[in-house]
């Protein structure tokens, strides 16, 4: 990505990784040289990227790198049949700690953005406003900061994306339910250990 570990923090500079992305991710044999990487893995390798990887209720979260000496990890999302989603994920308005750019290898999905009204220290959100919604097909790519908010409402079957995320530069999330206008805060587990250890 032509993006140096002695360079500033790439979260503050994410407009330069953006356009590398763009150039990289334009390119020709993506989709043929992320297979070949993944046929190629050791078996430790393997399980390191199982390891890695989680489900959400609307897709596999494929985490391929992530080295703690690097200022990105780099992911494949692989979305569900959209019978199988469950709400609360993608299809819900949220943002997240980290910038990404992505994008999408085959399918397609609905990108909605919105502007949100956040209170109580950024740990809540009031009211959404939609500001735009698009069709993103295989070969778009697109990025998101950190405070942005936004939602995938309904994916086409067998859509993926390729993403590569900063490292997190916001201590949690926000994600919000227009319907019953409920907040949720999320912090992330391994955050969380100095507080189990205090409950105990």
């Amino acid at each position: 990505m032509l993006i140096s570990v002695a360079d500033p923090p790439v979260a503050d500079h994410w407009g330069h990784v953006e356009r590398r992305f763009r150039e990289w991710a334009g390119r020709p044999g993506l989709r043929e040289g992320l297979r070949g990487h993944l046929r190629a893995l050791s078996p430790q390798d393997e399980m390191r990227v199982v390891a890695r990887s989680r489900e959400t209720t609307t897709h596999f979260a494929w985490c391929l790198r992530d080295e703690p000496a690097e200022p990105f990890t780099f992911w494949l999302h692989e979305y569900k049949p959209q019978c199988d989603w469950r709400p609360g994920y993608a299809d819900s308005i949220h943002n997240h700690r980290y910038h990404f750019c992505t994008t999408i290898l085959q399918g397609s999905y609905l990108h909605e953005r919105f502007d949100a009204e956040v209170a109580h220290g950024d740990r809540a959100i009031l009211s959404t406003t939609l500001l735009r919604s698009a069709e993103a097909v295989e070969g778009n790519s697109g990025t998101m900061l950190a405070h942005e908010f936004h939602r995938i409402p309904k994916a086409a079957d067998d859509t993926m994306t390729f993403l590569v995320k900063s490292r997190a530069v916001r201590p949690w999330s926000l994600s919000y339910d227009p319907d019953t206008r409920t907040s949720h805060r999320h912090v992330p587990v391994e955050s969380r250990l100095e507080v189990l250890t205090q409950s105990l």
